[in-house]
C-alpha cells in the first residue's frame, strides 16, 4: 500500500516538474489568495449554527408558585419533546415566565424554529385560563452589538440627548448590512395623567376605562372620504398626542349634562418618563479629556447582519456619523466608540497575515544561510501559494475570518513550514549522494519526494 501511494506521488511531483503550467498555477493561487484577503469578511464572533429561542408567557395576577407549577413544569416537559433540544432553561417570576430553548450545535436555525413553533401552538389548549399566548423570540450570535456608540454632552437635557441618538438611529438604520439597532439611556418623552380621586367620584368615572379611551383616542387611522366637491378626497382620522393641550382637551365623557374632559378631572404633565435604566461615562486618568465626568449618557448599539464584514461595515457607520450635519448631531454632543469588533477583528487579522509573512521571510533565509538559494525560493513559493489556496477556499465555501478560523490558520503555520522544509531538504539530501550527482535532477527531486510523500501528507 506504501509502494502504491508513493508511486502516485512521484507520478504526480514528475506531472507537475515536467509541465510549463507550474508558474501559472501559482499565479492564479496568489491572485486568488489576495482576492480572498481583500473580500473575506471579517468579525470577532464565529459564525456557528445554535439555534436559540426565548419564549415569554404572561400569566397575569398569578405568583410565581403558581406560575411555576401551571406554566414552566408544563412548558419545561413539552420543549423536552422537540427533536435537537440539548438545552432547556426556564425562570419564573411573578406573572409570567421565561424559557430558553438551545438546540444542539449544527441544527438548521430555521427548521428549529418552526418545530418550536409547532409545539407551542399545538400546546395551547394546556395553558390556564389567563394566561397570554406565548411570544417567541430568535436569538443568534448575530445579536451581539459589533458596534457601540456612547454620546453625552454636559448640562444636557436627558430627554434631548435620546431624541437626538433616536434621529441618528434612523440614519444607521438605513445603512447596508446593519440588522438591528437599539438606543440604551436617557429619557423618553412621555404625557403622565394624575387623576384626581374626588373628581372622579363627583362624576362617577372609572380610571380604567378613561385609560382605555385615550389609548383609543390615540389613533391615526382612515374615516372615509368626502363626495360632497367636484372630486373624491380622503379623510383621515389624526387623532395622536403631540402637545399638553390635546391630552386636556379629550372629552371623556358626559356627568350632569356637561361635558367632560380630562383637565376637569386630571392634571396633564409633558415630561420625561421613569427612570428604569441609567447610563453614565466616565474618563479615566489617560484620557485627554479636561473634565473626567461622569456624564449622563445614551449608548446606540448596532448589531450587523450574518455573514456581513463587520470591520468594513463599522468604519461605513463611524464614517456616517462623522459626517452628519449639526442640524442632526449638535456639536456639544461628543461621541465616544465604546465598541468596536470590526476593528479588532480588522487588527487580529492584519496580525495574523503580518506574522505569516515573517514566518515565510524567516524560514526562507534560514533555507538559503542551510541549503540554498533555490532551495529557498520553494519554500517561499509553496508556503504563500499553500495559504493563498486556504483562504480563498474560505471565501468560495462562504467562512470568515474571526477568532476561531484566526486560530486554525495560526495552528497550520508549523505544518505549512514543516512540508516544505522537509521536501527541500530530502531532495537536497539526494543531490548530495555520490550515485545521484550523474542522473536527471528531476528524477532525483521526484524519487525524493516520494520517499517523504506519505509522512508529509498525514
Amino acid at each position: 500500500m506504501t509502494k502504491h501511494n508513493s508511486d502516485i506521488i512521484s507520478g504526480i511531483v514528475s506531472y507537475f516538474a515536467k509541465s510549463k503550467i507550474t508558474p501559472l498555477i501559482i499565479v492564479v493561487s496568489l491572485i486568488l489568495g489576495v482576492f480572498a484577503v481583500m473580500n473575506l469578511p471579517r468579525e470577532e464572533e464565529p459564525q456557528i449554527s445554535v439555534p436559540m429561542f426565548d419564549v415569554f408567557v404572561a400569566y397575569p395576577g398569578a405568583n410565581s408558585r403558581e406560575v411555576e407549577q401551571r406554566i414552566v413544569n408544563l412548558g419545561e416537559r413539552k420543549f423536552w419533546e422537540i427533536p435537537g433540544v440539548e438545552y432547556v432553561y426556564s425562570t419564573t417570576e411573578s406573572e409570567g415566565a421565561l424559557f430558553i430553548i438551545r438546540f444542539k450545535v449544527g441544527e438548521n436555525v430555521e427548521k428549529s424554529l418552526i418545530k418550536l413553533y409547532t409545539k407551542v401552538y399545538s400546546n395551547l389548549d394546556f395553558l390556564p385560563q389567563g394566561a397570554t399566548q406565548p411570544f417567541i423570540k430568535v436569538r443568534s450570535i448575530d445579536d451581539v452589538p459589533i458596534l457601540t456608540l456612547t454620546f453625552h454632552a454636559k448640562d444636557k437635557d436627558p430627554v434631548l440627548l435620546r431624541r437626538t441618538v433616536a434621529n441618528v438611529q434612523n440614519i444607521v438604520n438605513a445603512i447596508p448590512d446593519v440588522s438591528e439597532t437599539h438606543i440604551t439611556g436617557g429619557r423618553k418623552r412621555q404625557f403622565q395623567v394624575f387623576f384626581d380621586e374626588e373628581k372622579l367620584k363627583a362624576r362617577l368615572m372609572n380610571p380604567l376605562e378613561i385609560g382605555q379611551l385615550i389609548r383609543a383616542a390615540n389613533v391615526k387611522q382612515n374615516a372615509g372620504h368626502l363626495e360632497s366637491v367636484s372630486e373624491l378626497e380622503e379623510v383621515e382620522a389624526n387623532s395622536f398626542f403631540r402637545t399638553k393641550s390635546d391630552l386636556e382637551h379629550l372629552v371623556v365623557g358626559v356627568s350632569a349634562g356637561s361635558v367632560v374632559t380630562m383637565k376637569d378631572i386630571a392634571s396633564v404633565v409633558d415630561g420625561p418618563d421613569e427612570e428604569e435604566c441609567a447610563t453614565e461615562i466616565f474618563f479615566g486618568p489617560a484620557s485627554k479629556a479636561k473634565d473626567k465626568g461622569p456624564f449622563d449618557a445614551v449608548t446606540l448599539s448596532i448589531s450587523k447582519r450574518k455573514g456581513a464584514n463587520a470591520a468594513h461595515l463599522s468604519e461605513v457607520v463611524l464614517h456616517t456619523v462623522k459626517e452628519l450635519p449639526a442640524a442632526t448631531l449638535p456639536q456639544d454632543i461628543e461621541m465616544t466608540v465604546t465598541r468596536d469588533y470590526g476593528e479588532t477583528a480588522k487588527e487580529k487579522s492584519d496580525e495574523l497575515l503580518f506574522h505569516m509573512a515573517i514566518a515565510v521571510f524567516g524560514v526562507s533565509v534560514l533555507i538559503a544561510w542551510s541549503l540554498g538559494r533555490r532551495e529557498s525560493g520553494v519554500v517561499a513559493i509553496a508556503i504563500p501559494m499553500t495559504l493563498a489556496l486556504t483562504l480563498a477556499t474560505f471565501y468560495f465555501l462562504g467562512f470568515t475570518l474571526n477568532r476561531i478560523t484566526l486560530f486554525a490558520l495560526i495552528f497550520s503555520i508549523g505544518i505549512l513550514v514543516d512540508d516544505p522544509i522537509v521536501d527541500v531538504e530530502n531532495i537536497v539530501r539526494h543531490f548530495r549522494m555520490p550515485g545521484n550527482r550523474e542522473r536527471s535532477k528531476t528524477a532525483v527531486a521526484v524519487e525524493a519526494v516520494g520517499e517523504v510523500g506519505n509522512p508529509t501528507i498525514l
